[in-house]
């Protein structure tokens, strides 16, 4: 008998096949309509009220809203640097790789409704390691918790200067030194002002990442005055438990960056002069003379260096004295000394200050005119500017019967 009768053996046939194929993908579509109704129900939660509840209890059953947090508010002392141009995201990922949060997740939610965690400012923080999520955020946003920065200001000298009275006005390097200091582990630490000085004086350059542009001059300045200049005004963050040579390093980088973008080196060219050259006339500038009168400033000295004349700055004798005066006596002028520009030609070895913005910006392009002279004429710091050496005596006879100087 032919075994081909098996063929119809088979308890299910081809319709009950096709009709059971109908069925489940009738099945799937209906599933398919089940989830896009629960997904349109929670829209309409979130948009009508206690929507962020029912938003986050879909998320906690659907698995998205998971993540790993610590418990309390931290073990051991650690530094967190959060950059220029860090976003929430970015602050979070570092704290999670420094051993902060157990997740970048823990630190995002806990600050999700807190507007002062996308205020974080660039800087270091002191943090503990193993925070909660909700700690995490809490110091992070605690003005206590970062690290103070160094403020440099126009004018600032690195060494201490004493004034008539006694009072001494501490130079960069001892604010940078009161700047260091952190407590770490329950222990404060600092570098001293010594130790920076030590760095500051004979370190190589190079390790200190002096450019090309001044090393020369900064190898042959007289040690003490070497890195004058070369850290201009503005705000510093500084690494905790950085050393000397650390500490000198990270201010000059941040330090040249804004020397850049202020046109040194690139806009020094035009002015015939080295960029060290400029940085020297820009410091004279800003211990000369108040804001509105660099320009002016500017040109009197260029005009004198073109002559040539002696510059006869007051400042320059006074930075090496150490004073923060405006005028000298004759026996200071007298006094011998490459700083001293009544008895020396040409600009001094090293600039005598930290000079601004504003002071570069005038070294760089300077006020047309014919002024030679200048002199403080105005008890509010104002100067009066001259042609020729007569009515500069003049100028400065009536300021000095005025009690401006």
């Amino acid at each position: 008998m032919n075994d081909d009768l098996g063929l119809f053996t088979d308890p299910e046939t081809r319709e009950e096949r096709a009709a059971r194929g109908r069925s489940d993908a009738a099945a799937r579509r209906a599933k398919r309509r089940r989830k896009r109704t629960i997904l349109w129900v929670v829209v309409a939660l979130v948009l009508t009220g206690g929507g962020v509840g029912a938003y986050y209890g879909y998320r906690t059953l659907s698995g998205i809203g998971s993540y790993d947090d610590f418990a309390g508010a931290g073990e051991a002392d650690v530094v967190v640097e959060v950059k220029d141009g860090d976003l929430v995201t970015t602050i979070a990922t570092t704290l999670k790789d420094q051993g902060v949060v157990a997740s970048s997740r823990a630190f995002t939610e806990a600050g999700a409704n807190d507007a002062r965690v996308t205020a974080i400012q660039p800087g270091f923080y002191l943090m503990k390691t193993k925070m909660s999520g909700e700690a995490a955020v809490a110091r992070m946003v605690d003005p206590a918790s970062k690290v103070v920065p160094l403020e440099v200001k126009g004018g600032y000298v690195l060494h201490d200067i004493t004034a008539p009275d006694g009072k001494v006005t501490p130079g960069v390097l001892s604010r940078l030194s009161e700047a260091s200091c952190v407590e770490l582990g329950g222990a404060k630490q600092c570098v001293s002002p010594q130790e920076l000085r030590d760095a500051a004086e004979n370190t190589d350059p190079a390790a200190l990442g002096i450019p090309d542009w001044a090393a020369p001059d900064v190898a042959a300045a007289p040690k003490e005055n070497r890195l004058e200049g070369l850290i201009v005004p503005g705000l510093y963050h500084l690494k905790p438990g950085a050393n000397a040579v650390e500490l000198l390093s990270s201010v000059i980088a941040t330090s040249l960056g804004r020397l850049q973008g202020y046109g040194i080196p690139s806009g020094a060219g035009k002015t015939g002069f080295r960029p060290y050259e400029v940085l020297v006339i820009a410091s004279l500038i800003e211990k000369e003379g108040l804001t509105k009168d660099f320009g002016k400033i500017s040109r009197v000295i260029y005009s004198r260096l073109a002559t040539p004349q002696k510059l006869e700055l007051d400042s320059t004798v006074n930075y090496k004295l150490d004073r923060p005066i405006i005028t000298t006596s004759d026996e200071d002028r007298e006094k011998s000394g490459p700083y001293n520009t009544y008895q020396v030609q040409g600009l001094p070895p090293t600039p005598i200050g930290s000079p601004g913005r504003e002071a570069i910006t005038a070294a760089i392009t300077p006020e047309d005119g014919p002024w030679m002279y200048f002199v403080k004429c105005q008890k509010d710091g104002t100067s009066c500017f001259t042609n020729t050496y007569d009515e500069h005596r003049a100028v400065s006879k009536k300021a000095q019967e005025e009690g401006v100087f």
